[in-house]
């Protein structure tokens, strides 16, 4: 049987880490290892000791403290799947919970199609998830799988690329073959892998059936941060973002919202989620642009200042 490493980037955790490794080792496809790769020790500590939770936990899960400093969404992710001596790697954020014991079954088995390289899961809406959270998870997750190749791209447009690593397994000899996340990246390491895969002639397969609980309630500031790094993510990445803008599928996920929104009646909801389009627009719109922005401006607009330094 092929092994099964699972990383998870970890910052500040709460309690639902518990829920998160509890849910993992009780999987029915079973976790060789767990790799945590934390941002800050002293943060960690204040949830439990790291020699207290590796107790809890014997032998199948490994703890990695790094600073703020060396953190990259591209690097550390990269590093630890470097790491692992596993045939199959799940990259997979510390607020994704598993929704049953069949997840990581299910994550993987079309990793054994022939061309299939990587597989994400389907994100569902968490308990305390406002409507208009929970009507974008549905239109970026539906229900039915689909297995994504070049060939898709005159319909699917950017979303070919899509493969979000809240939750998705990757093939690590191909991973390999084929360089990996970028190891500077302040967003979407994921789709840019995705396009180096897909170009090569792989393909990437979206598991509906492997199901996690994964979802936001952003503010109109955070969600204008978040698109911020995600235009500088573009920016930085021309190659990948240039020939297939995403604003076309974000205009998509507007008329259908809004379309929803009329068919159930729901009007007072609608002056705020054009207030959250115009804050996504306006942070994607300067992120596009950050070279032509001073530093405290950029600093005043990043969710990551990190990257910055």
């Amino acid at each position: 049987m092929e092994k099964i490493d699972v990383i998870i980037p970890v910052y500040k955790p709460g309690r639902e880490l518990f829920t998160l490794v509890d849910r993992l080792m009780k999987q029915t496809l079973p976790v060789n290892k767990i790799y945590l790769v934390n941002t800050e020790r002293e943060e960690f500590e204040k949830l439990i000791s790291t020699e207290a939770f590796l107790t809890k936990y014997p032998g199948r899960v490994e703890v990695k403290h790094i600073a703020q400093s060396e953190f990259d969404h591209g690097r550390v992710r990269h590093d630890a799947v470097m790491a692992s001596d596993a045939e199959i790697v799940c990259l997979m954020t510390m607020d994704a919970i598993p929704a049953d014991r069949h997840l990581l079954e299910r994550l993987t088995e079309p990793l054994r199609v022939d061309k299939v390289a990587a597989s994400y899961a389907r994100q569902l809406p968490k308990k305390h998830c406002n409507e208009l959270e929970r009507y974008t998870r549905k239109f970026n997750y539906p229900a039915e799988s689909m297995i994504k190749g070049e060939e898709n791209l005159p319909v699917l447009g950017i979303k070919t690329f899509f493969c979000s690593n809240v939750c998705a397994a990757y093939r690590k000899d191909i991973y390999v073959k084929l360089g990996g996340f970028p190891t500077r990246a302040i967003f979407n390491e994921d789709m840019i892998y995705a396009y180096g895969l897909i170009k090569a002639g792989y393909r990437i397969c979206y598991a509906a059936d492997a199901r996690v609980y994964h979802s936001h309630n952003y503010t109109g500031k955070q969600q204008f941060q978040r698109n911020f790094d995600l235009g500088v993510s573009q920016a930085e990445n021309p190659d990948v973002f240039r020939k297939i803008p995403s604003e076309k599928e974000g205009g998509k996920l507007v008329i259908s919202t809004v379309k929803y929104l009329f068919g159930e009646k729901k009007f007072l909801q609608i002056p705020r989620f054009f207030y959250q389009c115009a804050c996504k627009y306006a942070g994607y719109l300067l992120g596009k642009n950050y070279r032509f922005l001073p530093r405290k401006v950029i600093m005043a607009c990043t969710m990551s200042p990190y990257y910055w330094k």
